[in-house]
């Protein structure tokens, strides 16, 4: 698979920060004496480093972070998997989309983490793999996470989960809290809640493959996070608590772009470093 690139690109995460923290561009060039031409050409596109690392600490973010996305210093980095692990990326209107499968090797046993906008590369792994589809878990119920959810479960009959707090729109779908855990033979699964993006927005900690995984949806991408104008603060508190608590060798599974792992957000994450 070619490399998917970054979800968002510098002036997405400004923009992310500014609507999060509501923070107006008056107010900014304000607190920072950056003028508004200067501000508008960052925001167009121009990476202006000296601007960026002035702005930068009035939005929360991580001057050095910000700097080297801006100059394509740094791409995300992940191990690779040797088994029991399949990422699909389908385009989902002008984006696109990541959805999962884990599966237990010996067993044979899996379980699928949203639909993406299309199935059928995973159906298709499904059926090359030889693969029981247990378990489809569902990180959020936007509909580019689960516009294939009807068609994927119906050629599974695999029983269909979501968090509590957002239920899926699927008949007999069953629902989970925070801290629910599942078993697929030696791999384990566990529900860490982190909504923020959404109410009932989960990552799904799996443990027992190469390395450990957080399945984290939109709650953040390689170099980025999930965007929400309300509860941005809750989205941000919720990571921090949630997923960077884990183990930091363990490789995230983002709803967009690429993969990567805590290692790299704890240093390139414009939100997170530092």
């Amino acid at each position: 698979m070619a490399r998917i690139p970054l979800e968002d690109n510098f002036t997405d995460v400004i923009g992310k920060a500014q609507r999060g923290w509501k923070i107006p561009d008056a107010e900014l060039c304000a607190r920072t004496g950056v003028t508004r031409a200067e501000l508008a050409a960052v925001k167009a596109g121009q990476a202006l480093e000296p601007v960026l690392r002035r702005i930068a600490r009035p939005l929360r973010l991580d001057p050095e972070a910000l700097a080297d996305l801006a100059h394509g210093r740094w791409q995300a980095k992940a191990p690779v998997f040797p088994r029991g692990f399949a990422m699909f990326n389908t385009a989902f209107e002008d984006m696109t989309v990541n959805s999962y499968l884990v599966w237990e090797t010996r067993s044979r046993m899996a379980a699928a983490f949203d639909t993406g906008a299309d199935c059928t590369g995973m159906l298709d792994l499904i059926a090359a793999e030889r693969l029981t589809v247990r378990e489809i878990f569902v990180t959020h119920t936007h509909p580019d996470h689960i516009a294939d959810l009807g068609r994927l479960a119906a050629a599974t009959g695999a029983q269909v989960w979501a968090s509590e707090r957002e239920p899926a729109p699927h008949a007999g779908a069953k629902t989970f809290a925070e801290n629910a855990h599942f078993h697929l033979g030696e791999l384990a699964i566990k529900t860490l809640l982190t909504s923020g993006h959404s109410p009932g927005l989960t990552t799904f900690y799996v443990t027992g493959l190469a390395w450990p995984l957080a399945i984290v949806g939109d709650a953040m991408f390689a170099g980025s996070i999930g965007g929400s104008t309300e509860h941005f603060a809750e989205q941000q508190q919720n990571d921090r608590a949630k997923i960077f608590t884990l183990p930091r060798d363990t490789v995230l599974a983002c709803g967009h772009g690429p993969l990567t792992t805590l290692a790299e957000e704890r240093r390139h994450n414009p939100f997170f470093a530092n």
